[in-house]
């Protein structure tokens, strides 16, 4: 276009200037040689359409005068009547030209006298007789063109050379080809050539060129009948070019394959595009008439590669009897027989255009490239196969193993596989069958026997020797000769295999190690048996012991892991999964290979590990799989591999190689110390609560964390489904305390008197009794040391009674007041001896006393029946009071403020401070009467424990039942209370009271008026001087006689020294504890 764009601008300028030169007569006839001179110039006629455009415009720009004595307005005087007519050669002609039809043409801008140029210069009316017009005038190519051509060749007229033109173009109403009006336009021009070529048009129809669109056929007639030669494409050649056109790929691929390159080369047989399509009655592949449907391919086909067919005789093919053969394989059977267009026929292996010979290595059945091809059907063959074989040594290594068509022969494929090319197991065990054959190895000596029978008894029983041996040669005399290499287990076992190259082993193996086992050290070489055979070395039961030939303790594996357990076959061997396999027997049980794998084993820090902490949940998953469905929706499950660390994993809890039955002993302990590894604040405040705390002392029963918070289930408290949820908590309760209620479950399991915002009634409960405990025994020591002070500063005004013997005693206390000090004191004691223990449960010596004790268990049943019995006595006490009063006539104010009651009154306040000025030099001894005002605090004291320890300790014993009235975190304010004034009462009785009554120097080492009820006379006017007064004042001789008792007997008296002395003995033993306990292991 460029070319013809500068010669229309060059002739312009050049004619432009030569017409101007010449007389205006002449102009018309020089232009129009100038333009033959001009355009025979031209390199290519196809540009002298262009020169006489150019012609026609430049006379249309220059002023010719009387040049056009005729323009296109005064023929159409004429023409333009509907009913004009002209005659040629005896016959009427129409020669009516409509004037719109013919200025929307092609030619509208020319005048007439442009084709009839024989009227240039004639006056009007012409003629009747005109010169026939030539379109060759013009269009000379394509005149040339179409008389090489058929159409030319029937359509030649000498009277009129442009009839056959008009007969598809028209007359003065030419429009171009792509005017959807035209004739010849895609859209219309097969409606032209049916007006000739119905049949062919017909044919066509229906077929996919003929689908019509928006634009007319798919493929209309000049589509492949191309120019105006209309030469139907009969070559190989012109098929492939004219197919081509819209058929790329298929073109290219026909014209490198086997029939392209015989076709090119000149061979009449060589098919080509309509030998196997048709022409005019294509038809898709899709319809069952169709030559090239799946149905008809083998026929198609077999019309050229059938036996006796001039292709089969002119031409050597490998194959013969292919046509045969494939209807009696089990594609053709599939086919013919039983209808399947799913089954493989010539072009699913050969392709439809690109067949090669199976030697070219771009050929579909090459033996590279086969495997790919048959796996467009058996896509899954390597899972289905006889024997699965890896895929990718099909593709990447074909000389390891046989291909497709060694064992499935081409066109004859049955159900069964041929024999296996090569050699025979008969031709191998002439010489393996031998057990005395050898060879040397690595210098030592291999045998080669290969026991038949028990190969026979193998998983490879079916296998042929060479389907192992891939490198024998049946062609040499020894077939086993052209071995080399080691038998790839991976040509068969190909996932197995995978899979061992990137494990432990595997990677061992590649570098090297001598140690890495191989498929040989777990399977046996020619008698491998299948894993559900009781005596392979793979069965669940023989697992552990394979296993153990490297990981037991002391084996080569075991020496180079650093392993928790050092012993872990035996440690399995005790676990639940070991005893379940080989004491019960159960196969179902895990063993070894059900966590590492058979073939995968990885270290636990390997992201690829099955037991990798983000994968170890999956792998017990196999077996627990609701319980892995249920961890994975816990608050300890992360798929994180960045917190797989902080996020406790099946191992963590159940460990690996000694894992035990959830109700085994000791089980419940192992769980509570785990969770407190992660948990260590609320470990802390759940061994402040009793539940911790009788755990510490060996209660198994008692709740443990999981008991509230789930096992794989634990969820944040405040998601509605966790079992500690508002609406689950009491349900959960519920399971250890069966009438719990919402109100008890708000009890403070975790709760912490340290924190006063949170826990505010905790804190100052904590502290008051603190401030209580401290002041109360801060008090008692100032008193006690300053007693102690003054005592050894006036020995000499007690160690004389101290020293006396006296035959008679006073009988100060009665049997009833003896025996309930006794009770009482074996209930204190049992008390306190069980109390402390579970206070002080974190402590060695609180453990071990549980135990003496009896274990947790029996020491509550001790402590309620201590504190039963103490209510008890308080109880009985009370009933005396009353029955005292009574008897003594007097009213209850007399009565309890009398001289002789244990009420405090006005001479004990007044005696307190008397005592002080004494104890610092500053007076004398005050003057006592029956109960000094120590011993009045010890009995008041007494009171205040059995009521805030006896209240306190219902409420323990009770919770379900005071919590219908009290808060639940009242039972935590109970334990605070109910804890530390025990501690107070301890330590008081077992410090303060003790030096009271046994440990002051006027009375050490001991006592004994509790135990015996007697007092010397002299000891009692120097302890009670006001009572002994008052005894001489108001008694007789006889009375005081009656009085007074002989002294208990040395058994009865060595009998209260012992059970005295191991009661302060034991008191003070639990101080020293209790001492060392505050001071060295307080939490």
């Amino acid at each position: 276009m460029v070319l013809e764009t500068r010669l229309i601008s060059r002739l312009n300028y050049e004619m432009y200037l030569y017409l101007n030169a010449l007389p205006t007569r002449d102009i018309v006839t020089a232009g129009a040689e100038q333009m033959r001179l001009l355009t025979t110039s031209a390199s290519n006629a196809r540009h002298s359409r262009f020169m006489w455009t150019v012609l026609h415009f430049i006379l249309a720009t220059i002023p010719l005068g009387a040049a056009h004595a005729q323009d296109n307005e005064d023929c159409l005087m004429c023409h333009e009547d509907p009913e004009l007519v002209g005659e040629r050669g005896g016959r009427d002609l129409p020669v009516f030209v409509d004037p719109a039809t013919f200025s929307a043409s092609v030619h509208g801008e020319f005048a007439c006298i442009d084709c009839h140029m024989d009227l240039d210069g004639v006056e009007l009316p012409h003629d009747e007789e005109l010169e026939p017009v030539s379109c060759a005038m013009c269009h000379d190519d394509v005149a040339a063109e179409h008389e090489s051509g058929p159409h030319g060749k029937w359509a030649k007229d000498p009277l009129s050379p442009s009839a056959a033109c008009e007969s598809c173009h028209g007359v003065h109403g030419v429009l171009g080809a792509s005017d959807s009006e035209s004739p010849v336009s895609s859209a219309r021009v097969n409606d032209l050539c049916a007006k000739c070529h119905k049949s062919a048009v017909r044919q066509v129809g229906p077929s996919p060129h003929g689908e019509v669109g928006a634009d007319g056929p798919a493929a209309s007639c000049v589509a492949c009948h191309t120019g105006h030669a209309m030469s139907a494409p009969v070559t190989e050649v012109q098929q492939v070019e004219t197919c081509g056109a819209c058929h790329e790929r298929q073109a290219r691929d026909h014209s490198v394959s086997l029939h392209g390159r015989a076709a090119a080369s000149g061979d009449d047989l060589a098919p080509n595009c309509t030998t196997c399509h048709g022409d005019h009655e294509i038809k898709r592949k899709t319809d069952l008439t169709s030559p090239t449907s799946t149905m008809n391919i083998p026929n198609l086909c077999g019309r050229c590669h059938h036996e006796g067919t001039e292709v089969s005789v002119e031409h050597d093919i490998p194959q013969d009897r292919i046509f045969e053969n494939y209807s009696q394989s089990i594609h053709g059977e599939g086919l013919f027989m039983r209808g399947l267009t799913v089954t493989a026929v010539c072009t699913s292996c050969h392709t439809s255009h690109l067949i090669l010979e199976h030697t070219d290595p771009r050929s579909s059945i090459a033996r590279e490239n086969v495997a790919r091809t048959c796996t467009v059907c058996h896509s899954r063959i390597e899972e289905v196969h006889v024997k699965v074989v890896e895929g990718r040594l099909w593709e990447e290594k074909p000389h390891q193993i046989p291909s497709c068509v060694e064992c499935h022969q081409p066109h004859e494929i049955r159900r069964e596989p041929s024999s296996l090319m090569g050699a025979a197991n008969r031709d191998c065990m002439r010489c393996h069958s031998d057990p005395d054959l050898l060879m040397e190895g690595d210098g030592d000596p291999v045998s080669l026997y290969v026991d038949e029978a028990a190969y026979n008894r193998s998983t490879h029983a079916g296998v042929a020797c060479a389907q192992c041996h891939t490198e024998v040669n049946p062609q040499l005399e020894r077939s086993c000769d052209a071995i080399v290499s080691k038998v790839d287990c991976a040509t068969c076992h190909a996932e197995p295999a995978t899979l061992y190259r990137t494990s432990l082993h595997g990677l061992l193996a590649a570098d090297g190690d001598p140690d890495a086992p191989s498929c040989l050290d777990c399977h046996s070489k020619h008698a491998t048996e299948d894993q559900r055979m009781p005596t392979s070395p793979t069965y669940p039961m023989n697992v552990p012991e394979l296993c153990a030939k490297c990981h037991r303790q002391g084996e080569t594996a075991a020496t180079r892991m650093d392993t928790t357990p050092v012993n872990i076959v035996e440690s399995y061997a005790m676990s639940i999964h070991g005893k379940g396999l080989m004491s019960s027997g159960l196969v179902v049980s895990a063993t070894c290979t059900d966590c590492h794998t058979a073939h995968h084993p990885h270290r636990a820090d390997d992201p690829e590990s099955t037991v990798n902490k983000l994968n170890i949940a999956s792998t017990c998953g196999t077996c627990h799989h609701g319980i892995e469905e249920t961890y994975r929706e816990s608050v300890h499950w992360t798929d994180d591999p960045e917190k797989a660390d902080d996020y406790p994993t099946c191992e963590d809890c159940h460990s690996s190689h000694t894992i035990t039955r959830t109700d085994a002993e000791g089980f419940r302990f192992r769980m509570m110390n785990q969770c407190g590894r992660c948990h260590e604040d609320e470990a802390e405040t759940f061994f402040d609560t009793y539940h911790g705390k009788v755990s510490r002392l060996g209660s198994e029963g008692a709740a443990k964390c999981y008991d509230c918070h789930g096992t794989h289930d634990i969820l944040p408290t405040d998601n509605p489904e966790s079992r500690l949820s508002r609406r689950n908590v009491v349900e959960t309760c519920g399971t250890c305390h069966p009438r719990a209620h919402l109100q008890f479950a708000g009890y403070l399991s975790h709760a912490t008197h340290h924190d006063k915002d949170k826990y505010p009634f905790l804190f100052y409960s904590f502290w008051f009794m603190t401030a209580l405990l401290t002041g109360t025994m801060t008090f008692a020591f100032i008193h006690t040391g300053a007693w102690l002070w003054r005592l050894l500063r006036t020995k000499d005004q007690w160690i004389q009674h101290k020293l006396a013997k006296e035959e008679r005693l006073y009988q100060r206390f009665s049997k009833v007041h003896r025996i309930m000090h006794l009770v009482m004191l074996v209930s204190f004691f049992t008390l306190a001896l069980t109390g402390m223990a579970l206070k002080f449960s974190y402590m060695t010596w609180a453990q071990a006393l549980s135990v003496v004790l009896g274990g947790f268990y029996t020491m509550g049943v001790l402590h309620r029946i201590g504190a039963v019995v103490l209510i008890a006595l308080f109880a009985f006490h009370v009933s005396r009071v009353f029955r005292g009063k009574k008897e003594s006539g007097k009213s209850w104010i007399g009565y309890i403020f009398d001289s002789n009651s244990l009420m405090f009154n006005l001479t004990d306040i007044k005696q307190v401070f008397e005592s002080i000025r004494w104890f610092f030099g500053r007076g004398p001894r005050p003057h006592y009467g029956r109960f000094t005002y120590w011993e009045k605090f010890d009995y008041f004291a007494v009171f205040w424990g059995v009521f805030v320890i006896g209240s306190t300790g219902l409420i323990l014993w009770f919770p379900v039942f005071f919590t219908r009235i009290l808060p639940g975190w009242s039972v935590n304010v109970a334990t605070i209370i109910h804890s530390d004034e025990a501690l107070l009462a301890v330590a008081f009785i077992f410090t303060i009271h003790y030096f009271n009554t046994h440990f002051r120097p006027d009375k050490f080492p001991m006592d004994p008026v509790i135990f015996t009820g007697r007092v010397p006379l002299e000891e009692l006017r120097h302890d009670n001087p006001a009572e002994y007064e008052e005894l001489m004042a108001n008694s007789s001789i006889e009375e005081i006689e009656a009085k007074l008792v002989d002294p208990v007997s040395k058994r009865w008296e060595r009998v209260i020294k012992i059970f005295g002395f191991s009661a302060l003995g034991t008191g003070l033993t639990l101080i020293a504890l209790i001492v060392y306990a505050m001071i060295f292991g307080y939490r």
